[in-house]
């Protein structure tokens, strides 16, 4: 009986003993997994720029294309907000996202838009000023009377490589048989008529190139379109300053009324998304009066907003754009960039004789007089919180964006602007308007598309096949 007895009680410890174990088991798994959940929320949640820059990365990595079409990106910072919250950061960031260019020396890469301008007293503009006939007057600062040069002697130099010098008749060669567009606002508008001069300074019979409606000026027309007899290819330039439809209609009071329609797409862009390369941007008509007023403009579908920030209208617009570009564009066929924020210097009102003397384009603001480009980065202006938004919404696209960020690379640039010679002399009145915007031709855009032959050629250079 005794053992017996003891053989229960055993038993009965035995059990207890279970009981307890499988308590702190279960302790221990529930603590382990809140752990694991933890430390992969900090992971992913903790630096969203680095995760998103890597995402992007892997994304463009996994597509294959031929010839022109092809980039290598690389993800080189982890300093950029992706996060869909607008802020106005204090600097700009170290580097951007972009491809290896230039890689012919010591096989180094380098982010071509992270550099310096030096002075060259050698450099030559890609075409001499006054001699491109297909310059809006409003561009041509030489035709009105701007005689300094010193800002025609700057060369933009990344660090860390050299950029190609600019070979029009190479570049027509690449874009033999193609069709590169321009579609945005007045900032792409001076980006096309420079490359379009450029390429036409290469050509020995300058006969062989005409806009196809006879056209010498080009700011009152939706398209426009450069033909290259010789080359067969073909430089346009589509007017949607918000890449987005602004839309008019009558009220029920018969008064006429214009909204943004930030879930559509600019009517002309769907008959121009099979281009071969196309070049967006959008910006700075998001700081005009139309949008800053954010009361009764904006729309989606049948609802005009009562009131809407401009951060969050305009990050909806890119997402309709991103959008249209990931379902209707074939990235086999079409290479899509999009250029950042070219940098304005009417008021910035920190030191009156770095950044320009009070107001905006159309209450004083100037910036006539600047001869001299900002020298120190620390003088530079804060980076535009709608590249954040932009580099965010391409950052979750299916298609592979080349992002040219010339932001950086313009806010040293304060003299390059048309200012007061915007006008012939003697069209000039007292308290006119200056443009501290635009950029005179030749002048900084050139630069710009010096960083775009540069791309194409990488591009070609690394990716062509022996035949």
């Amino acid at each position: 009986m005794a053992s017996l007895k003891e053989l229960c009680i055993f038993s009965r410890n035995v059990t207890i003993f279970l009981s307890k174990s499988r308590t702190q088991v279960s302790v221990f798994f529930t603590l382990f997994f809140f752990t694991l959940t933890l430390l992969i929320f900090i992971i992913f949640f903790s630096s969203p720029s680095a995760v998103t820059t890597k995402i992007l990365a892997s994304r463009l990595h996994s597509h294959s294309f031929s010839s022109i079409h092809e980039f290598d990106f690389v993800p080189v910072s982890d300093t950029h907000t992706t996060s869909s919250t607008v802020s106005a950061p204090t600097n700009f960031p170290t580097k951007s996202w972009i491809f290896n260019v230039t890689i012919q020396e010591d096989d180094k890469s380098c982010d071509i838009f992270d550099g310096e301008w030096v002075q060259d007293n050698d450099l030559h503009p890609l075409y001499k000023p006054g001699s491109c006939p297909f310059i809006d007057n409003s561009f041509n600062c030489f035709k009105n009377g701007r005689r300094d040069t010193e800002y025609l002697r700057l060369k933009w130099k990344p660090h860390g490589c050299e950029i190609p010098r600019f070979d029009g008749l190479k570049m027509l060669k690449m874009l033999k048989g193609k069709r590169l567009v321009f579609v945005g606002d007045s900032l792409n508008r001076n980006m096309w008529e420079s490359l379009v001069c450029a390429l036409r300074n290469s050509l020995i019979d300058k006969n062989k190139v005409n806009e196809v409606s006879g056209h010498r000026q080009f700011r009152s027309q939706g398209f426009y379109s450069f033909k290259f007899k010789d080359f067969k290819c073909s430089i346009d330039f589509i007017k949607s300053p918000f890449l987005v439809q602004e839309w008019r209609f009558s009220d029920k009071a018969g008064a006429r009324r214009e909204t943004l329609r930030l879930d559509t797409i600019h009517g002309s862009l769907t008959k121009y998304h099979d281009a071969d390369i196309i070049i967006f941007n959008t910006g700075h008509w998001w700081t005009h009066q139309k949008t800053q007023k954010v009361n009764n403009y904006f729309q989606e579908g049948n609802h005009v907003y009562n009131r809407l920030e401009v951060a969050d209208a305009y990050t909806k617009a890119l997402k309709t754009w991103a959008n249209w570009v990931d379902t209707t564009i074939n990235s086999t066929r079409t290479r899509v960039f999009f250029r950042g924020y070219s940098a304005s210097h009417f008021n910035l009102m920190r030191d009156s004789s770095l950044f320009g003397r009070g107001g905006q384009w159309n209450s004083g603001g100037n910036c006539d007089g600047e001869t001299k480009p900002i020298i120190n980065e620390t003088q530079l202006g804060p980076y535009p919180w709608m590249m954040r938004v932009l580099e965010s919404v391409i950052s979750e696209m299916k298609t592979p964006v080349v992002y040219l960020n010339i932001t950086k690379m313009t806010d040293y640039r304060k003299e390059g602007h048309p200012s007061i010679f915007r006008e012939a002399k003697s069209k000039r009145r007292p308290g006119m308007f200056q443009d501290c915007s635009h950029w005179c031709l030749p002048g900084v855009p050139d630069s710009w598309n010096q960083l775009l032959y540069a791309t194409l050629l990488q591009s070609q250079q690394k990716f062509s096949h022996p035949k």
